[in-house]
């Protein structure tokens, strides 16, 4: 009998079809180890332990010229790997997951998954004017050039981003926790505020979670961080108010809100965020103002220092342990964040 060239193809796409399928099978049999960098080790710990597991060994050093060092104290060999490091600066914590990540790479490791709570450099995630960066696809390529196989993190600034990437990646919402906890103690006739365009999306979702409205700060900015102009798209007067977004960094456009919704006549203002960057004077700015409450999450690491007496954090360990289990036994994610893509 004679194959012709079209049926010898057929039948290696077929084999090569079923020799994939088993080694992705495999992968939820294998090992599974985790690893932390040194952005964030306490929310590693914390991960790893909702998942039930302690945390894998890693010797880091620099030498005298600066330069990072790391070395897995254990066999990662055929191994279902997850590395937990966010990204904010200092760079050397970007440069520090792709060393781990090629280290591992290097060893033999089955399957590489990039834990990152915060992906930095997300807001730079296109070309806004002449001769910038897109810092958001540099990373990206950097991440995969490193040889990951696998990404998960937790509120992008921009979710399109998940387009720069060319490997699986898993987005999770810190919406959940918070919409959860709102249900379990509800505030009477809330308004969900969106303090820029970006957070309709985000705002929308709350709203309907929750059954109340919504209203949109139109913001005009100057420069990066700070507002020129706002205005208030929705009615606040005599309710109070819930400010929602990703990230809360220097404080001024937050601040700004505030004044904006106690001109407006909002009765008390609560805000819940993901990432609490904090940076400049944000604490003090956001201390003295009226808010009630402020909500973060743990997703970056907070000094004693910033958690001042408005502020609560909220811990995001087991949302990344069940997130990281799912993933190893080739479970579905969608219960973690299929609520905000339908919102």
């Amino acid at each position: 009998m004679i194959w012709s060239g079209t049926a010898f193809e057929y039948l290696n796409k077929a084999k090569w079809i079923l020799t994939t399928r088993r080694k992705l099978a495999e992968v939820g049999n294998e090992e599974l180890k985790i690893f932390t960098g040194s952005a964030h080790p306490g929310l590693a710990k914390r991960i790893a332990q909702e998942a039930g597991m302690e945390l894998g060994s890693v010797e880091r050093k620099r030498f005298s010229d600066g330069e990072i060092w790391v070395k897995f104290n254990e066999n990662v060999r055929g191994c279902d790997v997850f590395l937990i490091q966010p990204t904010q600066p200092p760079a050397d914590n970007l440069l520090e997951l792709l060393i781990l990540i090629d280290a591992a790479k290097r060893a033999s490791a089955r399957r590489i998954t990039a834990v990152i709570p915060y992906f930095a450099y997300a807001r730079q995630d296109r070309k806004d004017q002449p001769r910038v960066p897109i810092t958001a696809r540099l990373v990206a390529d950097l991440i995969e050039a490193a040889g990951a196989d696998r990404i998960l993190t937790m509120d992008l600034h921009a979710p399109q981003i998940q387009g720069f990437f060319k490997i699986p990646f898993d987005h999770i919402h810190a919406s959940k926790l918070y919409a959860d906890w709102l249900r379990e103690n509800p505030i009477p006739n809330l308004v969900i505020v969106a303090p820029d365009v970006g957070s309709i999306k985000l705002a929308r979702f709350y709203a309907n979670q929750l059954d109340t409205g919504f209203a949109v700060v139109d913001k005009q900015r100057e420069r990066a961080n700070e507002v020129a102009e706002a205005n208030l798209i929705g009615e606040v007067a005599g309710r109070p108010a819930l400010i929602v977004d990703d990230m809360i960094d220097t404080g001024n456009t937050f601040v700004a809100t505030i004044g904006l919704l106690e001109r407006e006549h909002a009765t008390e203002i609560t805000a819940v965020f993901t990432h609490p960057i904090f940076s400049d004077n944000a604490v003090q700015n956001i201390e003295a103002t009226k808010v009630k409450q402020v909500f973060v999450c743990d997703t970056l690491p907070t000094p004693q220092e910033k958690l001042f007496r408005k502020i609560h954090l909220v811990s995001t360990a087991k949302l990344f342990a069940e997130a990281i289990l799912s993933i190893h036994h080739n479970r579905s994610l969608s219960s973690l964040f299929v609520q905000q893509l339908k919102a």
